[in-house]
């Protein structure tokens, strides 16, 4: 077995979904391709020629997220059409599942450098599950009316964990967009940001940024999923578009490119829930993560996890009995901040772990983890090679 290294990633600026965001007027390939293009041009060292394999992931697949976005945007970004590629659908996960799927060919030796990445246009592409959804499994009751509305599967965890109170969740959401702001302050975000000229003016910054946030404004929005709920807009992730890009590579292509990895992959793990409860999905693919690792939680000093719902942030962290305004989590705040487009956010977990790796040499282990759609989640475990005790 090989080691399997994360070299480098990058992200455009997520923009708000819709009529008023910044990207409603370019196709989701194209982020991508601009996303891979800067990603590529701050590795110079890696010849695109020795690219084993691109996979790129969206949670709809068509329009101009489809036509196999893993070949069409390695070959729209100026890679050789030697260079193969493939798409990927996890929902959430798809982007982690890139990196999984990729690192697993590195580890056995059958690829040496790859691409892994995912775009979600979500202006373009709304959630539509329901619509999608086989009524047979409906009529079955395998899934529900709330299995396919991921707001109101946060609703259900609030029932399951009543300790889990909207004063929490909303406390939380305040907490994430206070970091993320401070980290913009001090410069934390930007060097991974791709900066993209769209007809709608430059995206240099993550568009949903919401400084402001108070506790009393985050207490007078509606909720939406439930009549007098606890899931509202500000303990959410907003409805975001967004492509983000990694590199990765094993032991070989580090030494003959001269590489230098930022995060070495421990182990990976997906897992099932059901999918009313779908938010509880980290919490077993952590489990199991940290069990191939020889790892426990008390050995991770980083966690990345994707914040689709504040309540689903809050039912790990108890579970696991970290405290949620421990630095450990989410140290520069995350998705309800930043935003979610969906397939992109398992690389941007990584890409924001890389950079606390670099800038933090005590933390040995960190995380990325995420739910997922329908009942699952995914945790990666990740060393950091600049440790020093």
């Amino acid at each position: 077995m090989n080691d399997v290294y994360y070299i480098d990633g990058m992200r455009s600026p997520f923009g708000r979904a819709g009529a008023k965001g910044i990207y409603r007027d370019m196709r989701a390939d194209d982020i991508a391709t601009h996303t891979l293009r800067g990603l590529l041009s701050r590795n110079p060292l890696i010849p695109t020629a020795d690219v084993d394999d691109v996979a790129i992931a969206a949670t709809t697949q068509e329009g101009d997220q489809g036509l196999t976005l893993g070949r069409t945007v390695a070959l729209a970004a100026g890679l050789p059409h030697t260079v193969p590629g493939f798409a990927i659908d996890r929902m959430c996960a798809g982007g982690m599942t890139s990196m999984t799927t990729l690192g697993s060919g590195i580890g056995w030796g059958q690829i040496d450098l790859a691409i892994a990445g995912g775009v979600e246009h979500m202006g373009h592409h709304p959630m539509q599950f329901a619509n999608k959804a086989n009524p047979a499994m409906i009529a079955a009751g395998l899934l529900t009316e709330e299995s396919l509305a991921m707001g109101f599967t946060a609703e259900i965890l609030h029932d399951k964990f009543p300790e889990i109170t909207k004063d929490r969740t909303d406390a939380y959401a305040e907490q994430s967009q206070r970091r993320a702001s401070a980290a913009y302050d001090v410069g934390l975000i930007q060097p991974d940001l791709v900066v993209l000229e769209t007809t709608n003016g430059v995206a240099n910054r993550d568009e949903q940024l919401r400084p402001t946030t108070t506790l009393d404004t985050l207490a007078t929005l509606p909720t939406p999923f439930r009549e007098n709920g606890r899931v509202t807009a500000g303990n959410a992730s907003p409805l975001t578009d967004g492509s983000t890009m990694s590199i990765l590579a094993g032991t070989k292509a580090v030494d003959r490119f001269g590489l230098a990895p930022k995060m070495r992959l421990i182990s990976y793990a997906f897992a099932g829930v059901s999918p009313d409860e779908m938010g509880l999905g980290p919490i077993p693919a952590t489990e199991k993560a940290l069990v191939k690792a020889g790892l426990s939680i008390a050995d991770i000093d980083a966690i990345e996890i994707n914040e689709a719902f504040a309540v689903q942030v809050l039912a790990f962290a108890d579970h696991f009995e970290i405290d949620q305004a421990s630095e450990r989590l989410n140290p520069w705040g995350g998705a309800i901040a930043f935003g979610h487009p969906l397939a992109s956010s398992g690389v941007r977990l990584a890409i924001q772990l890389a950079r606390q790796f670099e800038t933090n040499h005590t933390i040995r282990y960190g995380i990325t983890t995420m739910c997922v759609g329908l009942g699952q989640g995914g945790t990666m475990v990740w060393e950091n090679p600049h440790f020093r005790a």
